[in-house]
């Protein structure tokens, strides 16, 4: 099963704020053993939102959405999903009871009485309602809770919320997904030759070993890093399962020396040229 993630939220891409969702998201598939195989970005377009989840519910995919999921008028990601899945939104009774709990709490913090039927307090329970179906995703921050519809999983924008959710949705719903494929990965930086020259032994290696991807990264030069970073180089490699890989970087290396180009590799930083 594939994994991606929709980034939700207009102040992405205006540029007011900058997203932080996406590196985190990969760091905690990769410490499981599990990738990420794409990303979207939507902004709060209730019509762009409900498209671009029923697409990605048709998918099969596990798909992890972030923003969007309070009761503010540009928090559509609710509504979106019942939309897109033809079903009703409803007052989940496990969030609606969580919800009171946190009302109760904060009432209490102020020392003021709590009154469930005032009109700001009943608001909050609009942040309960979710598509008819849903289960809820824990909120350990502050109880309000995300929802997950099958194997889309909703949490808040706020990044201290929605990192320990979408982590107890990988560990509680895809703990038997963990580590299942070995994965490894190996590259070195080629100096001196263009990527239309190394473009042969590329395909090759993918033909020659099955289930093996080849990666190429230019870089016309790093200055902050520094050292051979600061030279143009391309970052070539390969990834997939351990033992395909330790014998398709040995055959990469080695095409690399016929076609004259000089190598780093970071295990041993020394150029080997010709």
């Amino acid at each position: 099963m594939a994994f991606g993630v929709i980034i939700i939220g207009d102040e992405i891409l205006s540029g007011r704020r900058s997203d932080k969702h996406l590196p985190k998201v990969i760091e905690l598939l990769n410490a499981r053993g599990l990738a990420l195989a794409w990303a979207e970005y939507v902004g709060d377009d209730p019509e762009r939102i409900t498209a671009t989840l029923a697409r990605t519910f048709a998918s099969g995919d596990i798909v992890f959405s972030t923003g969007g999921i309070g009761a503010t008028p540009d928090d559509h990601t609710r509504q979106c999903a019942a939309k897109a899945l033809s079903v009703p939104l409803e007052l989940h009774p496990e969030a609606a009871e969580l919800i009171r709990q946190r009302i109760l709490e904060m009432h209490a913090a102020a020392g003021t009485p709590a009154d469930l039927e005032a009109p700001d307090n009943k608001h909050r329970f609009n942040m309960g309602v979710f598509p008819r179906g849903a289960s809820i995703i824990p909120n350990g921050y502050n109880k309000i809770p995300g929802f997950s519809v099958g194997d889309h999983h909703f949490v808040p924008g706020f990044p201290v919320m929605a990192w320990p959710m979408i982590e107890w949705v990988l560990d509680t719903k895809y703990a038997h997904l963990h580590h299942q494929v070995p994965r490894a990965e190996r590259s070195l930086l080629v100096f001196e030759l263009m990527e239309s020259t190394l473009t042969p032994l590329m395909e090759k290696i993918e033909t020659d070993f099955p289930g093996v991807r080849v990666f190429s990264l230019p870089s016309v030069g790093d200055a902050e890093r520094g050292g051979v970073f600061a030279r143009r180089h391309i970052d070539l490699g390969v990834k997939g399962e351990p033992e395909a890989v330790a014998a398709a970087y040995v055959k990469l290396r080695e095409g690399v020396h016929l076609l004259g180009g000089d190598i780093v590799e970071p295990e041993t930083p020394r150029f080997e040229g010709h």
